[in-house]
């Protein structure tokens, strides 16, 4: 029998938040490719295992790590993502259940997606698992309507600048801001112009190290790690 490829996403960190559906494919996977990362101590950090580890899938024999580097310049991360669509094509063929993890959503703002398409171009069956965003569990850890009405919401990669994010903001809308590392200096300064907006700052949402601020201007002194997102809007994003 032939196995479809599951990319299944694990959500943003809490292990209870990840699908039923999910959880099944990956109790049932033979081999589990799993990222990880080193950080600047030299540190090995996967959030993915962790998560995994969460709901009871520790086994080293079934989990296969591949390093994935946290620099802009991503020839070294698609050097992995080849390394383990080639290893999973052949797990496929082989006749094993293989899954991918991807933190969030395997379809929003995910790499992955490069291992998704090429096996997908080469005819390979493949199922991608939903899971729930950052910025919809952190809208939830703070209690906020994301977005109420006919209001619209758009969501950024943090390549954003302060000039955008006014002409997006200028109609009663909401933005979400993912990547946020990336664009610090921007939103510092955007921050600092636009003083009437309301700013819900989140960092390592749905972990032990969840951080949760409103106050705009402590959110324009800090500088924004990996694990972050900012929502802004008006009046309008309000507490449940």
């Amino acid at each position: 029998m032939t196995y479809p490829i599951q990319f299944v996403s694990l959500g943003p960190g809490d292990p209870e938040l990840i699908t039923l559906k999910g959880l099944k494919a990956l109790r049932d996977a033979d081999c589990i490719f799993c990222p990880e990362t080193l950080n600047r101590n030299g540190e090995v950090r996967s959030r993915a295992a962790d998560i995994l580890s969460g709901v009871g899938i520790i086994d080293e024999s079934v989990i296969r790590r591949f390093r994935l580097g946290m620099s802009k310049q991503r020839a070294e991360a698609f050097t992995a993502y080849e390394r383990v669509y080639e290893q999973a094509l052949s797990l496929h063929l082989e006749g094993h259940k293989v899954c991918i993890v991807a933190e969030g959503d395997a379809g929003f703002y995910s790499s992955i997606h490069y291992v998704y398409d090429k096996l997908k171009a080469q005819g390979i069956p493949v199922l991608h698992i939903p899971g729930i965003p950052a910025f919809i569990a952190a809208g939830a850890c703070a209690g906020l309507h994301v977005a109420s009405g006919e209001q619209q919401l758009t969501v950024l990669p943090g390549t954003t600048t302060a000039e955008e994010l006014g002409r997006l903001l200028g109609q009663e809308n909401a933005v979400v801001i993912m990547k946020l590392s990336q664009c610090t200096d921007e939103v510092h300064r955007f921050i600092r112009l636009h003083p009437e907006h309301t700013y819900h700052y989140f960092e390592n949402v749905g972990t032990p190290d969840e951080v949760y601020l409103n106050d705009s201007n402590q959110i324009a002194s800090i500088r924004f790690p990996y694990f972050s997102l900012l929502i802004i809007g008006k009046s309008t994003i309000s507490h449940a």
